[in-house]
């Protein structure tokens, strides 16, 4: 069959391509599937036409044909604001709030912190907790850390030692995160490495927090403005992991690959949000925790920042009929059931 003779029998896929250029077809799977395969089609014949040396008239038509598809195929999409409203303020936080690795990691994370802290903060019940937990040696370098008022230091000293102490707690504990997240990604130590971790943390603080502790107000003008959001961070850098860990462990009848891929996705904002809170955490942290701020100030933005967390991960994530049940209203980013 002639190059002519086959190319004309093909101005009906170039008719449809050419309606589908002008229509406002929503790009669905399909759409997208049976538009590409015209596409590359209309390429095919493009080339062929070309190197058959037709009719000037033919090779601009699918010239033109082609790079209107182009066009229309890798064309740049608008900022649809309502789509990353419901993404960022329904579905996020929704996701989050209903994740059973998190739910998990939150459980262990907190309920190890908080136990640690009491007995490394009550000598009665067991005495020698923070040192067993922590060292002797690192809660004497704990306590020599905060030994002078952050207040006192002045001048290049005081933006050295900010920026050295901002450098060292941002790397420290967005390593806590990324451990916490690696060994998840084994399923079986995950949660052995955020229970470490929150137990060494809940120690370090309850022993802080003892009244004959001289570096105790020091230690808490530093650490309480960044706390809510660094140790929420790492909590979902943890529940993220053993998410994806639990991913390629069970497959649910897919391949290993299809259920890795498709855990990743799922885990994309969990990570997403882990990441924003150390970053907020580390601007808190650079600039206000070590400044001369006064305490009240700092207290303040701890409790804004629990609210935000308590607000965007409990209340916007809670189903809507649980939070109908509790009294509490409707949000605007709430669709009409």
């Amino acid at each position: 069959m002639k190059v002519a003779e086959l190319l004309e029998k093909r101005r009906a896929n170039w008719s449809l391509l050419e309606q589908m250029c002008d229509s406002r077809w929503r790009s669905s799977a399909d759409d997208v599937s049976k538009f590409a395969a015209l596409y590359r089609a209309a390429c095919a014949d493009l080339a062929l036409a070309d190197a058959y040396q037709l009719p000037p008239n033919t090779v601009q038509y699918l010239h033109r044909l082609v790079g209107r598809c182009h066009n229309r195929l890798y064309r740049s999409q608008r900022f649809d604001l309502a789509s990353w409203s419901q993404r960022l303020l329904v579905d996020v936080p929704q996701l989050i709030f209903r994740d059973a690795c998190v739910q998990i990691m939150f459980v262990v994370f907190w309920g190890a912190f908080v136990l640690s802290a009491w007995l490394a903060y009550s000598k009665e019940i067991y005495p020698q907790f923070a040192e067993g937990v922590v060292g002797a040696a690192n809660l004497s370098a704990l306590e020599e850390m905060y030994a002078e008022p952050l207040q006192n230091k002045s001048g290049s000293q005081d933006l050295q030692a900010r920026s050295t102490m901002a450098a060292f707690y941002i790397s420290h504990n967005t390593g806590i995160g990324l451990k916490c997240f690696a060994g998840g990604l084994l399923v079986i130590p995950g949660p052995f490495i955020t229970l470490f971790n929150a137990t060494t943390l809940g120690a370090s603080f309850g022993y802080m927090a003892r009244p004959e502790i001289a570096a105790s107000k020091n230690f808490f003008q530093f650490v309480t403005a960044h706390g809510p959001f660094e140790l929420t961070a790492i909590v979902l850098a943890a529940g993220a992991g053993l998410r994806l860990g639990v991913g390629w462990l069970f497959t649910r009848g897919m391949t290993r690959a299809a259920s890795l891929q498709q855990t990743a996705s799922e885990t994309l904002p969990i990570m997403a949000a882990a990441g924003i809170l150390f970053a907020l955490a580390a601007l808190i942290e650079g600039f206000l925790s070590p400044s001369a701020a006064p305490y009240w100030v700092k207290v303040l933005v701890a409790i804004i920042s629990s609210a935000i967390l308590m607000i965007y991960f409990v209340l916007l994530g809670m189903p809507r009929g649980s939070r109908r049940s509790l009294g509490i209203p409707r949000f605007a980013t709430d669709t009409a059931e």
